[in-house]
């Protein structure tokens, strides 16, 4: 049964809780502030850029919770800082915020086309009041803050993961030194001698190397069938996909399992191949002749220590075949290479299943993003545990 209205009573329309608006209506951007590294002295204030904290000063120029955006370069890039911040001169930050969530407005920015905004001559830069003039929709506030607050669980449980792996990566780490490199493996007393059995081998002697190159053109498939196309491995050890498919006839081609090393700038960084995959001329693709694989990533990680420490190139750094050969990784007996691998192997399996989690809360995430922000998508619909990885829902 349907309910109609009284006589003469108006009936009023249901109030959204978005409405239209332009970004100005939201918050107030404004240039920042110029200073060169000569003139900052080290402190712990964040000196935000339009490519994000380029250093740190001991002076704020503003106060957080704050959100900063390229003005010049980067146009667009976004930026939440939580504390006292200065923001650069090649930024806009938000000088208010007209009462709104400082997170949500973050978020909203990151989906805007701010980039399209450029009104430079030769270097890109972004005019605050054609950004001001932007339509958007803008919710209620207690809206924003639970759209807020759900997509900083996202970003929580991202870190926590991340120091997860980088706690697990640090305990391989010392686990290879304590027995590779002090000799203090398991069954060793202090008093024993050097282990006499114990040898330096070249790389290419202990493992298959196998060095990429840019497939010709001929052998990519229009019709996305064949494999992926990997290209380098990124600041956070993640691989760099070009989104193409190439068939393995005139490729180089990665098994799953083998150890991604970046052989172009920047070098040594390392990674594991989940799946086959074509290897562009950043990479080359390491597998031991005995399956060891967590074995071989330590050793390869102490082999090449520090990012500079081989290759070479007068414009950008690069490493050869035969210079990756030669790398020396300290061989022990079959025994302790044997418990080290079942020990490292753990660490190693955890690693990569921490890793796919944060591959899918951040595909979850930046699905969610632009839906959430622009009223798409009904938060009131959302439940967090059905969205996140059973573990940690």
């Amino acid at each position: 049964m349907t309910l109609k209205p009284a006589a003469g009573v108006t009936q009023e329309p249901p109030v959204s809780d978005w409405q239209d608006a332009s970004l100005g209506d939201l918050l107030t951007l404004q240039r920042g502030f110029d200073i060169t590294k000569k003139a900052q002295v080290p402190g712990p204030v964040p000196v935000v850029s339009s490519s994000g904290t380029a250093s740190f000063h001991n002076v704020a120029r503003a106060r957080g919770p704050g959100v900063v955006i390229g003005r010049k370069g980067s146009l667009g890039t976004a930026f939440f800082v939580d504390g006292p911040y200065w923001p650069h001169d090649t930024t806009l930050w938000v000088k208010d915020f007209k009462g709104n969530d400082p997170f949500f407005c973050y978020l909203l920015l990151k989906t805007l086309p701010l980039a399209s905004l450029d009104a430079g001559s030769s270097n890109p830069t972004l005019n605050r009041n054609h950004a001001h003039t932007l339509p958007v929709r803008i919710p209620l506030l207690r809206t924003q803050q639970r759209i807020a607050a759900l997509l900083a669980a996202f970003d929580e449980l991202f870190e926590i993961n991340e120091r997860r792996i980088e706690l697990l990566e640090g305990l391989a780490r010392s686990l290879y030194r304590e027995w590779f490199v002090r000799l203090r493996y398991s069954g060793r007393s202090p008093n024993d001698p050097p282990p006499a059995s114990w040898t330096l081998r070249r790389l290419s002697d202990v493992a298959h190397i196998v060095m990429g190159q840019s497939p010709r053109s001929e052998f990519y498939n229009r019709d996305g069938i064949g494999l992926p196309f990997h290209q380098g491995v990124s600041d956070y050890g993640a691989l760099l996909p070009i989104h193409r498919m190439f068939s393995t006839v005139g490729s180089r081609v990665a098994e799953a399992g083998d150890i991604l090393c970046s052989v172009r700038a920047p070098v040594g960084r390392l990674n594991l191949a989940d799946d086959e995959l074509i290897l562009g001329r950043g990479l080359a693709a390491i597998r031991r002749r005995d399956g060891r694989v967590a074995l071989m990533l330590e050793q390869l990680r102490h082999a090449l220590g520090a990012e500079n420490s081989i290759g070479g190139g007068t414009i950008f750094k690069a490493v050869g075949k035969d210079e990756l050969s030669s790398l020396r990784v300290r061989e022990a007996p079959a025994d302790v290479s044997h418990d080290f691998e079942s020990t490292a192997r753990v660490m190693l399996d955890s690693r990569v299943l921490l890793t796919k989690q944060c591959q899918a809360l951040a595909a979850t995430r930046d699905l969610l993003l632009p839906r959430l922000v622009t009223g798409r998508l009904d938060i009131s619909d959302i439940v967090l545990g059905a969205l996140l990885p059973a573990d940690e829902a």
